[in-house]
């Protein structure tokens, strides 16, 4: 608290009424966002306590609140698994595919329009950005989710080449595959088949470490483009089952979706693997 005063005092004492506007929305902006963050954080922490064992008089008192405050507040604030995705500003990075014109394909298109309004679902705010056909990225951001694999971009194979329980790689036959490195199970695309191939994709879904050591990054990457929006249609309707196995911890895991042929619209996914928890070095 003292920290969040000097800034309000900071921002009265600016004599210059141009800046001190600017100073205040852009605080305001700061403070607004760290209530929610902090409402989401007091939702979820009661409803670890409720689940752990305490009773609705032992959460009120340590609180210092009445049971029926803790009532109230319980239901108050965006849900727990908000945090899966970021804290404040989200940001979605899709490729861009060379061409005569460079392009953004559609299904990139769909998987990133669809995480931002999961985003906005969540009482996040959130952009579109698009990241070059040299596939240079800069991974050294908060709330930062990366739509791209291996094949486009070499920040995003070092960073799956980092991965401790799953790889990205590409088997004799030429096609991609995604493997559970402890177990050894190959995950490949239906879609790939050379006997019998099927409208049905795969995808890597995981949280990384930034380059700076300074945070996480998530990242959606499917063989095809088709499954990487199948990670989004699957975040969209199990965000918070995945966010209770993994919290904001690296993991990995691998997705597959079902899509029709034609529109490359996805019509179920689910997970082929579990969520893989990256144990701490």
């Amino acid at each position: 608290m003292p920290a969040v005063i000097d800034e309000v005092r900071h921002v009265a004492a600016m004599q210059d009424h141009a800046l001190r506007v600017k100073a205040a929305v852009d605080l305001m902006g700061e403070l607004q966002a760290a209530v929610v963050e902090t409402s989401r954080m007091r939702k979820e922490s009661i409803a670890w306590l409720r689940d752990h064992g305490h009773s609705m008089a032992d959460v009120a008192k340590l609180m210092g609140v009445s049971r029926a405050r803790v009532a109230q507040l319980r239901d108050a604030g965006p849900p727990p698994e908000r945090a899966f995705l970021g804290t404040q500003d989200v940001q979605v990075l899709v490729p861009m595919r060379p061409g005569e014109r460079d392009y953004v394909a559609l299904e990139d298109s769909s998987t990133g329009q669809k995480l931002l309004a999961l985003a906005h679902q969540l009482q996040l705010e959130g952009d579109l950005g698009y990241i070059p056909t040299s596939g240079e990225i800069d991974l050294d951001h908060d709330d930062l989710i990366v739509v791209c694999g291996p094949k486009t971009s070499p920040v995003t194979a070092e960073a799956l080449g980092n991965d401790p329980r799953l790889a990205f790689e590409t088997l004799p036959d030429g096609r991609w595959a995604l493997i559970e490195r402890e177990s050894g199970t190959v995950h490949t695309s239906p879609t790939d088949s050379p006997e019998d191939p099927t409208s049905t994709d795969i995808a890597y879904l995981g949280r990384l470490p930034r380059p700076d050591g300074q945070g996480t990054f998530l990242l959606i990457a499917g063989v095809h483009a088709v499954g990487s929006l199948g990670v989004a249609h699957f975040l969209a309707e199990n965000i918070a089952s995945v966010y209770k196995e993994a919290g904001t911890a690296p993991f990995s895991m691998v997705i597959t979706a079902d899509y029709e042929p034609g529109t490359k619209a996805i019509t179920g996914s689910r997970a082929l693997s579990d969520v893989l928890i990256h144990e701490a070095a």
